[in-house]
Order: structure tokens, then sequence, then C-alpha cells
């Protein structure tokens, strides 16, 4: 964060504010832990803040601090609204185009307080009053603790605000893997540890707490795969039937799609998922090296993220778009051999 920008928010926070803190729709454990740790740090400062998210999140991470306080907007539409058209100062984090907040999309183009985005994905939108992005960030959790200590306050960081950071980074960073993953990071989660986050429990609350419906949806993802080594592919399917027959829960598909680059020489790794409900295919892609997934989703199936990180959709059948997948593969051939 630049000292411009860091000036500009201290001049909003100088008094105390009524702030709604919004992430993006279908809320995974950045959006969760950043939003949170966030929160917990204003309410510190004196501030009056709520987390509002569109829908519902994975059970896995309800033992975040401060989830109990959580409002849903698709459960309480009326008191979420109320909070967000009340705000003198509006936070949207982990999504940087409004189409991304789902149904509370309408409630923020209404919104005449102040916008204050963090995010780090690729191609922000131009709809806040401050803008902090940072593409080359592991998680939007590292730039709210960038965020904090650009405003003078690292050193008031506590317990609560550490383990939702901690939970932020871990999950977006896949437990540090990911070529984000910077000196800088692991500085950051130090930081973390030493200020409280319970590393080692968080972990075991995120990853530890599979279901036997879980782990035979996995299963039935594993059998479903398709390599095609000829592109250095891989992809999985599930359909609606298979999510039922599994009694499939929100989240029980996280981090299925990154089975498929464990394989030896797989470089492109995609899930699809049916949502009869929404009429659409939900495509999760990931990548190693320099194919751009995120121009990939872009250019072809309505989505974007991250470079080696994306997301889509189809609103073709599952045999539509898994063929139509295949066929565009042949002009990325050369890309995905290097």
């Amino acid at each position: 964060m630049n000292l411009t920008q860091a000036q500009s928010v201290q001049q909003l926070l100088s008094r105390p504010q009524k702030i709604a803190i919004v992430p993006h729709k279908n809320p995974d454990g950045d959006a969760i832990g950043s939003s949170l740790g966030l929160c917990h740090y204003l309410q510190l400062k004196g501030h009056e803040a709520r987390v509002i998210v569109p829908n519902d999140f994975p059970k896995f991470l309800k033992w975040i601090p401060g989830t109990q306080e959580i409002l849903i907007y698709e459960w309480d539409q009326s008191n979420a609204e109320k909070v967000i058209l009340e705000a003198t100062v509006v936070f949207t984090l982990d999504f940087n185009d409004l189409s991304r907040s789902g149904a509370v999309e309408k409630s923020l183009q209404k919104v005449s307080a102040p916008i204050v985005m963090i995010d780090h994905h690729q191609a922000p939108h131009d709809y806040a009053s401050i803008t902090y992005s940072d593409v080359s960030m592991s998680s939007t959790a590292e730039m709210v603790y960038n965020f904090i200590e650009a405003l003078g306050d690292r050193e008031i960081i506590n317990a609560d605000i550490a383990n939702c950071l901690y939970a932020g980074i871990l999950t977006d960073t896949g437990s540090f893997k990911f070529a984000s993953t910077t000196s800088r990071t692991h500085r950051v989660v130090a930081d973390l540890i030493d200020k409280g986050a319970s590393n080692s429990e968080i972990h075991n609350r995120i990853f530890d707490t599979n279901t036997p419906d879980r782990l035979h949806l996995l299963g039935c993802a594993l059998n479903n795969m398709v390599i095609l080594p000829e592109y250095n592919t891989a992809y999985i399917t599930l359909s609606q039937d298979e999510l039922d027959a599994n009694h499939f829960r929100k989240g029980d598909t996280e981090g299925f799609v990154n089975y498929g680059l464990t394989l030896e020489n797989i470089r492109f790794a995609v899930i699809f998922i049916e949502n009869r409900d929404e009429g659409i295919i939900k495509i999760s892609f990931r990548s190693e090296g320099e194919f751009s997934v995120n121009e990939f989703a872009r250019a072809h199936f309505q989505g974007g993220g991250h470079t080696n990180a994306a997301g889509g959709k189809s609103e073709l059948s599952m045999e539509e778009t898994t063929s139509r997948f295949v066929a565009l593969l042949d002009q990325y051939k050369s890309e995905l051999a290097k």
C-alpha cells in the first residue's frame, strides 16, 4: 500500500465510522479470513464494523473468530442491505468487479459512502474511492496485514486478527506451495504466529475435518479424471447426480482441482462441476509455470482470476462444455508444452 493510499484511508478512519465489509460470492478461506481480520482490527480502533457475505460458506471455516457475527445476505437480505446502505465506509475484499459479489451487487450499486477495495486479482474495475490492488500478493489476507502495517498499527494485531489472517494466507497459498508465496509471506506468517495464530490447530481445522461423504466424492472425482498427455492437461467432471449421491455440502470440492497438477508433466488442471439450480457448469482452472489460466478463463469461459488460478462458467451441458474445452487446447499446445 503506497503512502498516498495510506494517508487517504487514515483520513477516512480518523473518526469513528459505521463500516460494512463485503467479500465475494461463495467466500473461501481468504475471503472470510481477510474480512474478519479487517473487521477485528477496525473494531479495535473504535469503529462499528460488520462483515456481510453474499451467501453461506463452508463449515470448515466456521471456527474462525467472528464468524458467528457474520450477516449472510441470502438469508437476511433486509438487515444485510440495511448495514450496507447505512455504512459510512464500505470495504470490498478479495474481488475487484462488483459482479463477483452476487446478489449483494444491487446493494453495493446504491452505496453513496466511500468504497475501499483490497484485492489481489487481475484487471481491477474502477468502482472504489480507494483501490489497493496488488496482483503479486499471495492473498488478500496478506494485503490486510500490509494495510494494518501501513496505518502504523502492526503492534496492535491480536490473536483473533492473527488467526483470521493466517487462515486466509494458508488457504490461498495452497499451504504455502503456490508461486505467489514469497519470503515476505513467510515473514508475515511468522509475525502472525508470534502474535497468537495457532498454526497447527488452524491447519487441522481446515484440512483434517473430512466426512466420509467428502472422501467418497473425491474418489468419484478422481475416477472421472481424464488425462490428455498431448496437452499436458488433466480435467475432472462432477455431475449434479454425482454430487447428490455423495450428499454434497458447500466446500466439499475445495482443492479437488489441484490433484491434476500432482501428476508428472501435467501443467494445466481443470474441474467442471454441474450446478443444476443455477443452470451452469462451474469451472476451476489451475496451472503451473507461465501458462495463464486467467487469460484462458477470460477468453473462453466468462471468468478470470490469477495467472495460475482462475474460475469460469459455462451455460452448455457438461458434455458440450468439456468437448469445447478439449477443442480449444490445440491452439494452446505450444504454450502447454513449455
